[in-house]
């Protein structure tokens, strides 16, 4: 089954309920799941007379907007492939990404269009569309309104690959996960049932997947007026006046820009009452920001959401399923509650070996090998929407291994179940802390810290035998703060507290700690 054939089903139920509302010109645009159909439909009548056939790829390089989704469903209704890639991390990684799958066409904003001057890999795609202005060499976008609708569908096996995308290719290679139809089919049926999608809401989305599932469940789609590739430093003033204006009942967002809102919200006394749900995922979320979105959103179920790309979502668990005794835990060291695993996951804890390869296993000896409750080790998974392999095997090798002939995940998380069969998280394998006093990961640290007066931000590394508390802070401290923060992890054996005016984090959510660079400079800083 073709993944647009959802999306035409929602068209034809609900033509007019709203699908998308954005920000175009300055201003807000309602588009209806029927006018999507069409929009798309009309595009695809574009892509297809330009030349490009069933199997090709189609490097797509715009920002979340109705146009996005018109793009990706007219790109799914021809059979095509919708490729993305993070043209931030430079000219090099865009030509590695187009050499693994070489893409026949480019759907690409006039700014993006520039980008061709410095990447040969973009130079040479074959077909080229510019969304908004006309640029030289492309086709225009906006051409499409002239064309009568396609409206066939291409048919789709479960296999038929759907959608592309690249790992940052940080420690060299980049790696390409395929996502077939039936994955994205499987994914939207766990996300739906997970998030519990109602047509008819409203919902603030800020993660590209989330959005594709509303608009398969019949869900409306609110996107936020602000800069989403910098989720954490956006502006939350043109964000409270759509929610103002839109009224939606429901959020999808990553932390780091629901913290931006929470704050902006509380300082100025905003309350958001509309909320019924507001759901938050993409990096860890502590049990303060937790407090935050409940004073801001009073009347709203908050909902973390534990996934990654390979398998989203994997776990989940509602603030007012969180106890107490949840919450002192969290604080005293035992790691981040995520919660029990959805449905369609099979989850289980090995011992860690992130690093080397594993497997395989007959279920006898995976069975032996899975750890009991309440040990700490890998967070591995299986299920129809765990993402099997990569392109070509490149990074299977570390990341996969099979029981029986069964794929399985290595999240390249820790964490432990507990008596509930909920799962805690410990944070990056890759980032335990090795010493003669024992193992040391970095959650049981950092979800403590980051509830200490005045840390707004906290990374718990090792830099030669020492183990470093890393922290940025609200406002200047003094030494008698550090003092007290040294002490107050004495539990954890911390050696030294280090204050930095910001700490790395990862480009997309803004959220996760970049542990590779946080050492390097840690290191710089010890060694000046």
């Amino acid at each position: 089954m073709n993944i647009s054939e959802l999306l035409k089903a929602r068209a034809t139920a609900c033509p007019d309920a709203i699908a998308v509302i954005d920000t175009w010109r300055r201003r807000s645009r309602m588009i209806t799941f029927a006018g999507l159909d069409r929009a798309a439909a009309q595009a695809a009548a574009l892509l297809q007379r330009a030349g490009l056939r069933p199997g090709d790829a189609v490097l797509v390089l715009h920002p979340m907007s109705a146009d996005l989704y018109i793009a990706l469903s007219a790109i799914f209704r021809l059979g095509l492939v919708a490729m993305f890639l993070d043209p931030s991390a430079g000219s090099e990684h865009i030509d590695r990404c187009c050499a693994l799958w070489p893409p026949k066409g480019l759907i690409a904003s006039a700014r993006a269009h520039l980008l061709r001057l410095h990447s040969s890999g973009l130079r040479h795609i074959p077909f080229k569309f510019a969304v908004g202005l006309p640029v030289p060499g492309a086709v225009w976008w906006a051409n499409a309104r002239s064309y009568a609708p396609y409206e066939q569908i291409h048919p789709c096996i479960s296999a038929t690959p759907a959608l592309l995308t690249f790992t940052s290719g940080s420690t060299g290679q980049p790696k390409a996960a395929v996502r077939t139809h039936g994955f994205l089919l499987a994914q939207h049926k766990a996300l739906e049932q997970s998030l519990g999608l109602t047509p008819g809401e409203i919902d603030l989305a800020t993660l590209p997947i989330f959005v594709l599932a509303n608009l398969a469940s019949g869900v409306a789609t609110l996107i936020p007026d602000v800069n989403l590739r910098r989720p954490g430093s956006i502006d939350p003033a043109p964000l409270v006046a759509q929610i103002h204006a839109h009224q939606p009942t429901r959020a999808m967002a990553s932390p780091a820009l629901l913290e931006r809102l929470a704050d902006y919200c509380v300082e100025r006394g905003v309350i958001l009452p509309g909320f019924e749900k507001i759901f938050s995922g993409g990096g860890p979320v502590f049990p303060r920001l937790l407090g935050k979105l409940q004073s801001i959103a009073p009347q709203a179920e908050i909902t973390v959401v534990y996934g990654s790309t390979e398998a989203e979502p994997i776990a989940h668990i509602a603030c007012g399923a969180m106890g107490a005794k949840d919450i002192t835990a969290m604080l005293a060291g035992h790691g981040l509650l995520a919660g029990p695993p959805v449905p369609a996951i099979r989850l289980r804890i090995l011992r860690d070996q992130w690093g080397r390869p594993i497997g395989p296993y007959t279920q006898t000896e995976f069975g032996q090998a899975c750890l009991p409750r309440y040990a700490a080790g890998e967070v591995v998974v299986s299920g129809t929407h765990v993402l099997p392999g990569y392109l070509g095997g490149c990074g299977d090798e570390e990341t996969k291994f099979t029981v029986d002939g069964r794929r399985w995940h290595r999240t390249g998380d820790a964490g432990y179940l507990d008596d509930q069969g909920r799962l805690w998280l410990l944070g990056r394998c890759a980032a335990r802390i090795e010493d003669e006093r024992g193992t040391l990961y970095p959650f049981a640290v950092e979800c403590a810290a980051i509830e200490q007066p005045g840390v707004r931000r906290a990374a718990a590394i090792s830099d030669n035998g020492r183990r470093i508390l890393a922290v940025q802070l609200y406002h200047r401290g003094t030494t008698e703060d550090l003092v007290r923060l040294k002490q107050a992890f004495a539990w954890a054996g911390i050696d030294e507290v280090q204050v930095y005016e910001s700490l790395p984090v990862d480009k997309r959510h803004n959220a996760k700690i970049d542990y590779p660079t946080l050492s390097r400079i840690v290191s710089s800083a010890s060694a000046g």
